[in-house]
């Protein structure tokens, strides 16, 4: 039987200090991600063509730190972020709501974005950050994360509000979703909620995630997707700049947020709302399709896949 290595025994002691809390935790972590994170994936070719910088604001203006919740979308402006910001402004959450848009890349979905906000409730504003360039490695940027480079961390730095949640532009929201994130949260400084699997095509419901991103377990293991995911970003400040750092070694530069949910669940109090509130739909050139696929089973799968007559 090999010798546990030394991440894997700090672990294990720390999963005994855990009731008292207290850990243990190397210093090289917390202060040297970037010079641990390996071998990552060598990013293609990229020949973007340079567009200008904007930045954009929708619906009425906050003052300072007066938003009761806030949501960070890093987007590639894909066509369905119309449908992610109308799931947004359709919340029973009463308070105010902040909606942070961070551009990645320029795509077709513009158009769409400015037509959702066209109708964007007087408690909530929006506001759109495109740098001009994308600061992920994929796209000719500086940071290793492929997914959004570091909008995830600015967005949450730059939101007035304490209380942040996540949405990707592709994906959208049951309407008592910030309500529960919010009940979730009071006491406790990260919140998660469960997840329904949406067809790609025909984007209808297929089944609830029950093995993948099931929230924190009593051992320090689970998974938290982001779209689900909600901090107190004050309480949680020494996670945010692990959303732009892959894990170490990483096959594909998109799981930054697998770091995010061992910080959170070993260092932070965190609470779930018990309810599958987030659509997820998902994409077939994933590499956890099969996975995915073998799980909720080919049949349903195709099922789910069919367009339901027009009536």
């Amino acid at each position: 039987m090999p010798w546990p290595s030394k991440r894997q025994l700090v672990d294990a002691v720390c999963g005994l200090l855990r009731p008292f809390d207290i850990s243990i935790e190397r210093p090289t972590e917390l202060w040297r991600g970037l010079a641990l994170i390996g071998r990552q994936p060598v990013p293609p070719p990229t020949a973007e063509p340079p567009r200008p910088a904007f930045l954009r604001s929708f619906g009425a203006a906050g003052n300072g730190a007066d938003y009761d919740f806030a949501v960070v979308m890093p987007s590639m402006l894909r066509p369905a972020i119309g449908r992610a910001l109308r799931s947004v402004f359709a919340q029973d959450f009463p308070g105010r709501v902040q909606t942070l848009v961070g551009v990645d890349c320029a795509g077709p979905g513009l158009e769409a974005l400015e037509a959702a906000c066209r109708d964007c409730p007087p408690n909530h504003a929006v506001m759109v950050l495109d740098p001009g360039y994308s600061t992920s490695v994929r796209r000719g940027g500086l940071h290793p994360a492929w997914d959004g480079g570091v909008l995830r961390t600015v967005l949450t730095y730059l939101a007035a509000s304490r209380r942040v949640a996540y949405l990707d532009d592709d994906n959208w929201w049951a309407p008592d979703h910030l309500s529960r994130m919010a009940a979730a949260l009071d006491g406790h400084e990260w919140a998660w909620s469960l997840r329904h699997f949406v067809h790609p095509r025909s984007f209808r419901t297929i089944c609830q995630d029950a093995w993948e991103s099931i929230g924190s377990q009593p051992d320090g293991t689970g998974f938290v997707d982001p779209n689900c995911l909600a901090i107190d970003k004050l309480a949680c400040e020494a996670v945010l700049r692990w959303w732009s750092i892959p894990l170490r070694n990483s096959t594909t530069g998109t799981d930054a947020d697998r770091q995010i949910c061992r910080l959170l669940a070993t260092h932070f109090r965190g609470r779930g709302t018990g309810r599958a509130s987030v659509f997820y739909v998902l994409a077939e050139e994933d590499q956890q399709h099969p996975r995915r696929l073998e799980r909720i089973g080919p049949a349903q799968y195709a099922a789910s896949g069919e367009t339901v007559p027009a009536m």
